[in-house]
């Protein structure tokens, strides 16, 4: 439990006294918008935390954020409960005070996180110009709030903040957002804005002018130099513009700068020391300043309110320029009416929920699948314009051709799941975010594909070359609407720039976890070559995709790192399980699983598909029933997000179907720990519901999707006619029930069907898997 948390329940008389308070609080919190409707499901809280003490790891938990925001879109509106750490949404649900509501959000990342920009505070009385400290220790116009008035939905969020007795409201379209604040009476009445928040660090240049009596604009500069993703060392470089106008004519009004020597580093450390935050609460007030630019900004406007007065805010940006954050907001939200910009993007979320409709489950499962779908829904976001430009890697501004600009790729997350999801329910947004890292090496004039794209930058994050799977999985599933022979130069770039080579294993600290990773994205490279008719490279590639053979020590039975010279590294004791030998995130029993491109050739090696299926049974058994980070099946974290659908492809289906549900009953929940893990940028979540729907893929660039037990007893996937043959695809399950999890037969378009998998030309032909279900395994279906 964290220190916040601890010191706020230290007078409740015991933890089942929490849990049912915490539940209770969730249940009054979550706003059902329509019974039946898509969004009235969605529980932003589920994953609200990133919480090391209650994560039981560095990792934390879901770390997503509550606040407003629109399918894919470029704003989120969202409360902002601490700055420093590595806190990337900038909200945990237990922390009981908010400094502010920021107009950009990160969803589900560590590496200390990013955005989180324009950060506005309605206050009253005495004026900060710092947010202040969450334990006290250094006041400012942070204020606690009550938890039991917050709420949460699709495109909305509230909550009271008690120090001045201020109703917060925020709600979202895609470029733009509004917020409503009801104020008390009183004559110092006030909404501040720091115009140099940022999440993971500060902006480290501002500029704001008042325009008229009721707008003002500017921009905020955030560079490496500020911090940010990875504390600097992700190389996020951006510029949010804005066009805000409040709905109170501008009177008593000013801008607050802080003095920022030039010598002083700036890096989240320092922005959150001591000698820092004194300089920040000492900056000068500049009372009816009209323009400014400075390294420190603030701006305030003060005003008397009669009691529930409401006062809005409602702003535009772009990464472009003023002019267009303008025209997003004048686009997007021309009047005052917030019900109705909230009802829009009520509207929006359905129409975007309703791609997978789903019947039977219980309540919590709804919720759980849609909140998923959901979070499948935040990234890749949009960072063009309305009219469609968008910030190119150099620096100028481009028009998107045939395809809408999209950030934030987390590839070494969503390559298993998130994006495999999207070519289904989604494919133009496959599309879109090859096209948009493909344009991007282009404009950056690289020669290979970025792993981890953030705001145009090569961050380097992570390992692997995820984008050419997520290429090699498209093009094999007929996605093809961007420069294919480009990205075929990129994807080639990419494994020879990051890959095994001609020496068949890479060394060092990561060994395991590299030489598996490159093998497979080699795999893949060879995939696409032979789809191009490209002959040599076709071989080239698929042989480097065996590579993984070459750190299998046949002595130990399982993988070893090796050193740079290829000699192998000294084996520790209880060395399969010992976390970061040899590999990332992970320990080599959670690693070695990972060669999806020839489960045979890998089973094999460890012995047969009896041996083999034995271990993994180990491998599972042992995983704590919580599910949280251990040793063993970890699905806090992707390395072993396919491993559950290995049983198909050794013959054992049913225990595929068995692990799939047991893993959606204890690894998903309706509540702020509802996730296991950081649910990093769409995967976590697209993993449940593509195995709540009942399928899933071991091997991106292969065709196969593996059958499993859907937790639903219908589930319909509508497909987009522009790239599917179908409407819909519907799987079925007859007799499905708690302990019904296992498939008994199955019929595909009314005819019998006896194999554990689907090609997905099934699918995007559209028609009907219909599955029976029994309590006991059938061990002759799915051979």
């Amino acid at each position: 439990m964290s220190k916040t948390k601890r010191a706020v329940f230290a007078a409740l008389p015991g933890k089942k006294y929490f849990t049912v308070l915490l539940t209770a609080a969730l249940a009054i919190s979550v706003t059902l918008l329509k019974a039946q409707s898509p969004a009235g499901y969605v529980n932003p809280f589920i994953g609200a935390s990133t919480s090391t003490a209650d994560a039981g790891t560095y990792h934390g938990l879901g770390k997503t954020f509550p606040g407003a925001t629109t399918p894919y879109g470029m704003v989120q509106v969202s409360p902002n409960t601490i700055t420093g750490g590595d806190n990337g949404p900038g909200y945990s649900y237990e922390q009981i005070s908010i400094e502010g509501f920021a107009m950009t959000q990160m969803s589900g990342i560590g590496w200390y996180g990013d955005l989180g920009n324009f950060l506005v505070m309605p206050t009253a009385g005495k004026m900060y110009t710092i947010a202040g400290k969450p334990d006290g220790s250094m006041k400012g116009y942070r204020s606690l709030y009550d938890k039991k008035s917050e709420k949460a939905s699709a495109g909305y969020y509230s909550a009271l903040l008690t120090d001045h007795n201020i109703k917060a409201e925020m709600t979202a379209a895609p470029h733009s957002g509004m917020l409503r604040f009801t104020f008390p009476q009183g004559s110092d009445s006030r909404i501040q804005i720091d115009l140099a928040r940022r999440v993971g660090g500060t902006s480290t240049l501002q500029y704001v002018k008042v325009v008229n009596d009721h707008t003002i604009e500017g921009w905020m500069k955030c560079t490496p130099d500020g911090g940010g993703w990875g504390n600097g060392d992700g190389h996020a470089d951006y510029t949010v513009y804005f066009y805000a106008q409040f709905s109170k004519p501008l009177k008593d009004f000013g801008v607050w700068s802080a003095n920022i020597p030039d010598d002083w580093s700036r890096k989240l450390d320092d922005v959150t020391g001591k000698r820092y935050l004194d300089r920040v609460a000492e900056a000068e007030v500049l009372k009816g300043a009209t323009e400014k630019q400075g390294k420190h900004l603030g701006f305030y406007t003060q005003f008397a309110t009669s009691a529930n007065e409401q006062v809005l805010l409602k702003t535009g940006i772009s990464f472009i320029s003023i002019a267009r954050a303008k025209n997003n907001l004048n686009t997007e939200i021309k009047d005052w009416n917030f019900d109705a910009v909230h009802q829009n993007a009520v509207a929006l979320w359905n129409k975007a929920l309703s791609k997978v409709s789903v019947q039977g489950g219980t309540p919590e499962q709804k919720t759980v699948f849609y909140t998923a779908l959901y979070h499948t829904m935040i990234d890749p976001r949009i960072i063009s314009d309305v009219d469609g430009k968008y910030p190119g890697g150099d620096g100028k501004a481009h028009h998107a051709v045939n395809f809408n600009k999209r950030t934030i790729f987390s590839g070494w997350d969503v390559f298993r799941s998130q994006m495999p999801l999207q070519t289904i329910i989604n494919p133009g947004l496959v599309n879109d975010e090859i096209n948009s890292l493909v344009t991007l090496a282009q404009e950056k004039k690289m020669d290979y594909l970025e792993r981890w794209e953030i705001m145009n930058a090569y961050s380097g994050c992570m390992i692997g070359n995820p984008a050419v799977s997520v290429i090699a999985d498209a093009y094999a599933k007929g996605i093809r609407n961007y420069n294919v022979p480009e990205a075929y130069r990129l994807a080639v770039g990419s494994v020879e720039k990051f890959g095994n080579g001609d020496k068949g294993f890479t060394g060092g600290d990561l060994s395991l976890s590299l030489t598996l990773e490159y093998a497979y994205t080699d795999w893949c490279a060879g995939q696409l070559a032979k789809w191009l008719g490209k002959t040599a490279d076709a071989t080239k590639y698929a042989q480097r995709g065996q590579a993984y053979k070459n750190v299998f020590d046949t002595e130990k039975g399982w993988y070893r790192p090796k050193d740079d010279n290829g000699n192998w590294k000294a084996w520790p004791d209880s060395a399969r399980t010992k976390q970061w030998y040899g590999t990332i995130e992970s320990n080599p029993y959670q690693q070695g699983w990972f060669v999806p491109q020839d489960v045979k050739g890998m089973a094999q090696m460890m012995g047969g598909n009896a041996k083999t299926i034995a271990d993994l049974n180990n491998f599972f058994e042992k995983a704590p029933d919580n599910m949280m980070w251990n040793d063993y099946y970890n699905h806090a974290n992707e390395p072993v997000h396919h491993v559950p659908f290995l049983y198909n492809r050794l013959g054992a289906p049913w225990l595929t179907q068995k692990w799939t549900r047991e893993i959606c009953r204890r690894a998903y929940h309706n509540s702020v720990e509802g996730l296991v893990g950081n649910e990093d940028v769409g995967q976590m979540s697209a993993w449940y519901v593509l195995a709540a729907s009942g399928i899933h893929p071991v091997c991106p660039g292969d065709t196969r999707q593996e059958i499993t037990s859907p937790v639903f007893n219908k589930v319909v996937l509508r497909l987009d006619r522009k790239y599917a043959k179908g409407q819909t695809f519907t799987i079925t399950a007859l007799k499905n029930s708690v302990a019904n999890v296992y498939i008994q037969s199955a019929k595909l378009n009314g005819r019998a069907y006896n194999k554990c998998y689907l090609d997905f030309k099934d699918i995007a032909a559209g028609g009907t898997l219909e599955l029976t279900m029994g309590s006991k395994p059938n061990k002759n279906w799915g051979i």
